[in-house]
């Protein structure tokens, strides 16, 4: 059963269509603000901050969490919230890679994804249980570990690779 504290938390029927609106825009500005002349490629910020070197790719997962936490409090099921993280975690290593995880992060649009698994579960909310408390506590402290990975494993990848060039 749903713990009543989050239960109240969350987000008033009358408030969906702003919050919804606003989710939409924030994953248009991170996938796909500025369309590539002559296709219909678009690229946003996730792909752009992901070229920071060690905390882009963090960042991007950050970012990102922002709207599965929303689309929690939305009431959105377990299932819809798993399927949202692994697009994420997808996103995440995939994008992390050096130069291919770079164009990985233009086809692969999470949020946008997401967005979609948010507005499907809004025209059908009676159809599925929200998740609780404890389950959105886990899946956010899953994505904040994959993040911090994302950062260390270039951290440590450099400082062996410098110690192999520097003989240290």
């Amino acid at each position: 059963m749903p713990d009543s504290s989050f239960r109240s938390s969350m987000i008033e029927p009358d408030t969906k269509a702003p919050t919804l609106k606003r989710l939409r825009q924030m994953s248009r500005l991170l996938d796909n603000l500025i369309t590539i002349p002559g296709t219909k490629v678009g690229i946003g910020l996730d792909p752009i901050i992901g070229l920071i070197p060690i905390g882009g790719d963090f960042l991007g997962i950050m970012f990102s969490s922002y709207i599965i936490l929303e689309a929690a409090r939305l009431g959105v099921s377990r299932a819809t919230l798993g399927r949202m993280v692994l697009n994420v975690i997808i996103d995440g290593l995939v994008g992390a890679v050096p130069i291919l995880g770079d164009f990985f992060d233009v086809a692969w649009t999470a949020n946008n994804y997401n967005i979609k698994l948010l507005e499907e579960h809004l025209k059908f909310p009676s159809q599925q249980k929200s998740a609780d408390k404890w389950f959105i506590i886990a899946v956010f402290v899953g994505l904040l570990l994959i993040s911090i990975v994302l950062v260390a494993l270039p951290v440590i990848l450099i400082r062996i690779l410098w110690n192999a060039l520097t003989g240290g």
